[in-house]
């Protein structure tokens, strides 16, 4: 059995396969699994939440995980250990998440393209049709992930208690959230995860669209994160689309093309979940 893993802070999407491809078990979500924000015992536990995951555990051959956080060595290196020890016949690689929306977004092996995740978090990269190349180091949800759902989410908390949200605007969100000042603190500085707690708020925007004030809103966040992230790579645009994987991404495709002709790039694929488009490749390659 083959476990192929696509892991943000919030949710951890895994597809059993065969060597074949053919999937074994209905796709399993558990918790997110962030290395750079959760201790080995925080991540061990979110596995054992799942009944199938340890059920099947020794069944595992391969295991391919994809996420967010996972970065640094030592963030790789804390998961790899958590995931070794619950699948012990494994054979267990882990790569951060932006390899994954190279893999689910090119439209052939060695296309080059600039590459972006705007899910939970954000982060860009330029891959050559063989390595990736990463000139900005992401400090995560705190310094940076510039229209990410974490940003959008932080936009949102704080136009609402600065009255910057139109009336109409307001009184849904006021509505849809618990917006009491306590329990947002407890949220961000409590409990663990803020970075995905503030993601949550994020769907609001793409449900009011009609709205000129979330638009804006919207495009200002893609507006940022192109001038710090995707224009980087200012030469490498010249040639090669820039494709989006993840949420965000996928649901703001309108914005990040107004961007893209502004700016001057090329928007390429957008896909809202990588994990699907990882299957071929591994499967192909084992």
């Amino acid at each position: 059995m083959v476990l192929i893993v696509d892991s943000g802070s919030t949710k951890s999407d895994w597809i059993a396969v065969d060597n074949n491809g053919n999937k074994l078990l209905e796709k399993i979500r558990t918790e997110g699994l962030n290395p750079a924000i959760l201790s080995e015992s925080k991540l061990t536990k979110r596995i054992e939440k799942s009944d199938v995951l340890i059920k099947h555990k020794n069944e595992v051959t391969h295991l391919y995980f994809y996420g967010a956080g996972c970065g640094t060595e030592n963030a790789k290196h804390s998961l790899t250990n958590v995931l070794n020890k619950m699948f012990p016949s494994a054979h267990v690689e882990v790569n951060e998440d932006t390899l994954a929306a190279v893999y689910s977004t090119i439209n052939n092996p060695k296309e080059a393209a600039v590459v972006c995740i705007l899910g939970t978090g954000s982060n860009c990269s330029y891959y050559d049709g063989e390595n990736l190349h990463q000139r900005v180091i992401s400090l995560g949800y705190t310094l940076m992930d510039d229209a990410s759902g974490n940003y959008y989410g932080k936009q949102l908390i704080r136009d609402y208690y600065y009255n910057k949200m139109p009336e109409n605007i307001k009184i849904a969100f006021g509505s849809k959230f618990n917006m009491d000042a306590d329990f947002i603190k407890n949220n961000l500085y409590k409990k663990p995860s803020p970075n995905a707690y503030l993601a949550n708020f994020a769907e609001f925007m793409f449900l009011h669209k009609d709205s000129d004030y979330t638009i804006n809103l919207i495009k200002k966040g893609i507006q940022l994160f192109a001038e710090t992230m995707i224009m980087q790579y200012k030469e490498e645009l010249k040639t090669v689309p820039v494709h989006f994987a993840g949420s965000i991404g996928y649901f703001a495709q309108d914005e990040i093309k107004a961007v893209a002709d502004e700016m001057g790039f090329t928007a390429g694929n957008f896909v809202r979940r990588p994990i699907e488009g990882l299957i071929p490749f591994h499967t192909k390659n084992l």
